[in-house]
């Protein structure tokens, strides 16, 4: 009976934290904003883009070729404007998954892997100038 909820509560575990073989490119897979942080980051910038300080200060829109490959999967475009989130939303939220960081550019607040830039998740028309 021991050996037996051992072996479930190990393939239990593998499920839900995956397996060790796991490579690096199938754990960011799935990676993007959760409801929570959504939410989070939402209201945040509800309540604060009115703020005097912030005008401004967000630069100005992409140009249109460069605002569409703003996209999921695709590399942030090098020499872009990019700003980290405001402090008072950084305070709010919980750490970037491992290997990831949150910015905005152009009005948008963008997840992205460190190593690749590659844009996993992207939430628009949050941040008003």
């Amino acid at each position: 009976m021991g050996k037996q909820l051992f072996a479930i509560a190990v393939l239990v575990t593998a499920a839900v934290f995956g397996s060790a073989s796991t490579s690096a490119g199938e754990i960011g897979i799935g990676v993007v904003f959760s409801d929570g942080e959504i939410s989070v980051i939402r209201a945040y910038y509800r309540d604060h883009t009115a703020r005097p300080a912030a005008k401004g200060k967000r630069g100005k829109s992409l140009p249109p070729g460069i605002l569409k490959n703003l996209q999921r999967g695709k590399s942030l475009p090098p020499g872009i404007a990019k700003q980290v989130l405001p402090t008072g939303l950084i305070d709010l939220l919980p750490p970037a998954p491992r290997g990831y960081k949150r910015m905005e550019v152009s009005g948008k607040v963008l997840l992205v892997e460190i190593a690749t830039h590659i844009i996993h998740d992207i939430l628009e028309d949050l941040i008003l100038n």
